[in-house]
């Protein structure tokens, strides 16, 4: 039979394993959640000069000087012809 001290010592161990599950997972949720906080911003392309492309974007107010930002050029349908 196991001694009182013993039991207390397994119980210890089984809530410190949960207190870690419960703090892994709110680390991925947060990490989860600022993936998903980061906004798409829709801009139209004014003007290209050399490597300088000038862009007028809606919800700009979200982007700040410095930002390191992904730019994909919109998909034109294929047009089929005879």
């Amino acid at each position: 039979m196991l001694s009182r001290f013993t039991l207390q010592l397994l119980s210890k161990e089984n809530v410190m394993k949960k207190m870690l599950t419960v703090v892994m997972v709110v680390a991925f949720a947060l990490s989860a959640g600022s993936a998903l906080a980061s906004s798409k911003v829709k801009c139209t392309v004014d003007k290209v000069d050399g490597n300088t492309v000038t862009m007028t974007c809606k919800k700009a107010n979200k982007l700040n000087a410095g930002d390191k930002v992904t730019v994909k050029a919109a998909k034109k349908k294929a047009i089929e012809g005879c």
